[in-house]
């Protein structure tokens, strides 16, 4: 790969789909185990303070906050996608600076070929 300082436009954009290839399926949100209580009366686990255990997906979508039942056999694929999205996101926050500076050396190069 080409030296950061020397990348054009096109080179970042190259890096970003090659690098985040691996980081597929990705998710943003946070997965979070709760307790609650049903509604039987005379539950055994309420009644002791155990409650019942699920685990719920929050996010957002259309600037609403939402929450997703998570069934406790997709948790671990739910999690790996989770650790990719904030990985992913890492990534676009690299790649922003690194594409600026690329634009502005093009635009530079542009002008400079221009004056001659």
């Amino acid at each position: 790969m080409k030296h950061v300082d020397s990348e054009s436009p096109s080179d970042v954009a190259h890096w970003l789909r090659n690098a985040s290839a691996d980081f597929w399926p990705a998710l943003l949100g946070s997965l979070s185990l709760r307790r609650t209580r049903c509604i039987r009366e005379n539950c055994r686990a309420c009644q002791s303070g155990e409650q019942h255990q699920s685990y719920v997906l929050y996010g957002r979508a259309n600037g609403r906050r939402i929450a997703v039942y998570v069934p406790e056999e997709v948790v671990p694929e739910v999690q790996r996608s989770l650790d990719n999205g904030r990985a992913l996101q890492d990534m676009l926050h690299q790649a922003a600076p690194r594409y600026v500076k690329a634009l502005k050396r093009a635009r530079a190069g542009t002008a400079k070929n221009d004056e001659d």
